[in-house]
């Protein structure tokens, strides 16, 4: 079992200045899962390299059991710090592709042809593909193989218009992703501000936000099991 993790490569909040990145409980809880079961994981990254992690979600107010023990591992930092670029991995080499959130996601995977391309890939050949957070952003410009945006008709989550207000950035996002999901044709749904909530709609996995990246990994795992 081999599970690619795309990681954001962009840094900054728009035009505010400020640090953002991928959110390391995203990254950290789904690398456990999936280590755990034995799953060989690889991680990718539009620029390849070390992804920025945003250090709002390694402040101690954000800390997991998950991502102490990230911060314990240094197999797991040296892997980080390597990312293979989108254009070097391939399908093929892969059962699963699991997407961390955080917020960079909104500005360099939505239109990103090399991760577009692989999440059509693993549509057509019937692999599961899961997101959570702010990481379903990176669906809402696939095609799936009827042509039609990958989300309509499916029933998705992730960020929630109420989430985004409440860490004051919905002026600051180029869209809110509660409402692009909306206008792609999915079937949107989300559950208490921070509480975990998963949707699985066929290999579809989407989550809301950090609480719901552990169960949305082991939603992705029971679907490469079969369940």
């Amino acid at each position: 079992m081999k599970i690619l993790i795309v990681l954001t490569s962009h840094d900054r909040l728009g035009d505010t200045g400020k640090p953002t990145g991928f959110w390391l409980e995203e990254f950290a809880a789904p690398y456990y899962v999936f280590r755990d079961a034995g799953a060989q994981v690889v991680l990718t990254s539009p620029r390849g390299g070390e992804p920025p992690l945003d250090p709002k979600s390694d402040e101690p107010d954000a800390q997991t059991e998950a991502t102490q023990r990230f911060n314990g591992d240094g197999e797991a930092q040296t892997l980080l710090a390597n990312t293979y670029r989108l254009d070097q991995v391939s399908v093929e080499d892969f059962d699963a592709l699991f997407f961390p959130g955080g917020h960079g996601p909104l500005w360099d995977l939505v239109e990103n042809p090399n991760s577009i391309a692989l999440i059509e890939a693993f549509v057509q050949a019937g692999k599961p593909v899961a997101a959570v957070c702010h990481a379903p952003a990176a669906l809402t410009e696939v095609r799936g193989t009827d042509g039609q945006y990958l989300v309509k008709g499916k029933h998705v989550t992730g960020f929630s218009n109420g989430e985004e207000a409440a860490v004051e950035l919905s002026e600051v996002v180029p869209f809110l992703l509660e409402d692009r999901l909306q206008a792609r044709g999915g079937l949107y749904s989300k559950g208490a501000d921070w509480e975990p909530h998963v949707q699985v709609d066929g290999l579809l996995v989407t989550g809301q936000n950090p609480a719901s990246s552990e169960p949305a990994a082991r939603a992705l795992l029971e679907l490469l099991r079969g369940g």
